[in-house]
């Protein structure tokens, strides 16, 4: 089965569409207790406050934090790190609404934007069908999960990533594209994928150079979704 979905994955299907084959599911196992983070890596969230983390203009950040985790208040805009990052191995878990409200894009819908450009998507996939390039583990708009490895909405999940930035030369073009391989809850769904450029919503926009250090960001798109055990290791 995952032979023919990697053969599905080669063909140039549109964005977004529903006619492309869905991913097989996953039993990832039952959620498990946090892991500490390494001792070399640069902790973003540890449960107690959001020091390293800033609104979009800068302002302080204006999510919620209780009992171990960060909440998104839907309406206060997305959440970014307060410093940039290139390379990186990101640690995260996060946790959609335990009561199911809407379906499809509409249900625990959120992101996490390496650079602040490029998405690896958060979704309840549980049981919820949506057009496969949007759904849980997808490079948004781009490449769907290799599997659906969610867990039930409620549960805690946990996204391992190995992101390379892209390469520009110095005349601004591209020398390298943007690389990610992601795991979510110990099952590999993305193996080291290509970007065709940024992440965004029916469109694909080119690469333009930019800074080899930019923030990590968290979208608030209007649902209540959580986030804990946040750490990097930059791995330049």
């Amino acid at each position: 089965m995952l032979a023919l979905l990697l053969m599905a994955q080669g063909q140039q299907w549109p964005q977004h569409s529903m006619d492309r084959p869905r991913p097989p599911v996953v039993d990832p196992g039952p959620a498990r207790s946090s892991v500490p983070p390494p001792k070399d890596a640069i902790v973003l969230f540890d449960g107690s406050n959001l020091s390293q983390w800033r609104a979009a203009d800068s302002s302080a950040a204006k999510w919620t934090v209780r009992d171990g985790y960060v909440e998104v208040k839907p309406g206060t805009g997305t959440m970014q790190t307060a410093r940039g990052f290139g390379d990186v191995q990101l640690h995260i878990e996060w946790a959609t609404p335990a009561e199911v409200k809407g379906e499809s894009q509409e249900r625990g819908n959120s992101g996490i934007f390496l650079m602040t450009m490029y998405e690896l998507q958060v979704l309840d996939s549980y049981q919820n069908d949506t057009y496969p390039d949007g759904q849980a583990g997808a490079i948004y708009g781009e490449n769907p999960p290799l599997v659906n490895a969610t867990r039930p909405p409620g549960q805690w999940q946990e996204y391992d990533i190995v992101f390379r930035r892209p390469r520009f030369k110095a005349d601004g073009s591209l020398e390298k594209p943007a690389r990610m391989t992601v795991f979510l809850n110990g099952v590999l769904i993305q193996d080291n994928f290509e970007l065709v450029g940024p992440t965004a919503n029916k469109a694909r926009p080119p690469y333009k150079a930019h800074a080899d250090k930019l923030p990590l960001t968290l979208q608030d798109h209007g649902n209540p979704v959580r986030y804990r055990n946040i750490w990097v290791r930059e791995l330049e």
